[in-house]
């Protein structure tokens, strides 16, 4: 991140009764889990709006380009929508970035929450509108969540506290601590930002990476991609996620361990978030200490403002 500093955009904190907006940037989905996910929502005092597009279909999608984006402009434009979070991944975010309104997204500024495909909008908000975002459960797989998925939501949503994420089952690959903006998700969907106006700067952040389905040569083959790219140049610091179906840990450790081998940044791996059951909520761009020695991350100030 090149040159002066600039303060990350916090969105204002939820309260319960406030209503949350569900937007489908990517794939359609399971009826029956979105419905699951919903109740979970209400039952933790939420409202939500839930416009009709959002059940539309298009070959892989959830309707149109157009339609998709434009629900998420909308709820960004919409001031009784005080939170927005994804009915689903999938794919076909990165189709919906050239047509967000990044003027009226930045000018109102909410909790957007999502993970894995919907990495490439997280991403993007913080490149464009240097908008705090929340790496986070989907509607459609909140309901299969575990508790502490669950209250790391609303917890992170609501609270006024500095998150804290301690990495009970974590593994020190290099030792140390640093600090910066936290940013990351899914290692495919932001391999393919690459080449992109979209690219993402890592440059003095922490970074995390999760991915499911990818054989070990593959995760490999990205992370080696990335480097190439200099997507690593100036990192200040790497922590690895959950990667599901990817082969066992240690093939993911051993990776990791040779494409960094050369710099001297802390890494951790262990930190539960992704494609299991356990997904805990990740502020993006928000700053953050990662200490290796400790299995902690630490940011720095409230996730959410007055």
């Amino acid at each position: 991140m090149n040159g002066k500093k600039i303060k990350p955009l916090i969105p204002p904190r939820l309260r319960r009764g406030d209503t949350i907006g569900i937007v489908a940037p990517a794939s359609h989905f399971n009826l029956e889990k979105f419905n699951t996910g919903i109740a979970m929502l209400e039952s933790m005092g939420f409202n939500t709006s839930i416009p009709e597009i959002l059940f539309d279909k298009k070959e892989y999608f959830a309707g149109s380009d157009l339609d998709r984006a434009e629900m998420v402009n909308r709820y960004f434009a919409d001031p009784t929508i005080k939170a927005i979070i994804c009915a689903r991944g999938g794919y076909g975010s990165i189709r919906t970035l050239p047509l967000l309104d990044y003027k009226i997204i930045q000018k109102n500024p909410k909790i957007f929450v999502g993970f894995s495909d919907i990495s490439a909008l997280l991403s993007t908000l913080y490149l464009k509108c240097r908008l705090v975002t929340f790496h986070g459960p989907t509607v459609t797989t909140l309901g299969n969540s575990d508790n502490e998925t669950k209250d790391s939501l609303l917890s992170v949503m609501t609270s006024d506290e500095k998150p804290k994420i301690a990495l009970e089952n974590g593994i020190s690959i290099q030792t140390g601590s640093a600090s910066g903006p936290v940013l990351g998700g899914n290692l495919r969907t932001l391999c393919h930002l690459l080449g992109t106006p979209f690219q993402p700067d890592f440059q003095g952040c922490i970074l995390f990476l999760e991915d499911r389905g990818e054989a070990p040569y593959r995760i490999d083959r990205m992370l080696s991609h990335m480097k190439l790219a200099g997507c690593f140049n100036g990192l200040a610091g790497l922590i690895l996620g959950t990667f599901q179906d990817c082969g066992n840990t240690g093939d993911i450790i051993r990776i990791a361990s040779d494409i960094f081998k050369d710099e001297s940044i802390p890494i951790l791996a262990g930190l539960e978030v992704g494609h299991e059951k356990r997904n805990l909520v990740v502020p993006t761009g928000l700053d953050a200490t990662i200490d290796a020695d400790k299995k902690l991350l630490i940011f720095h100030e409230p996730a959410t403002a007055t």
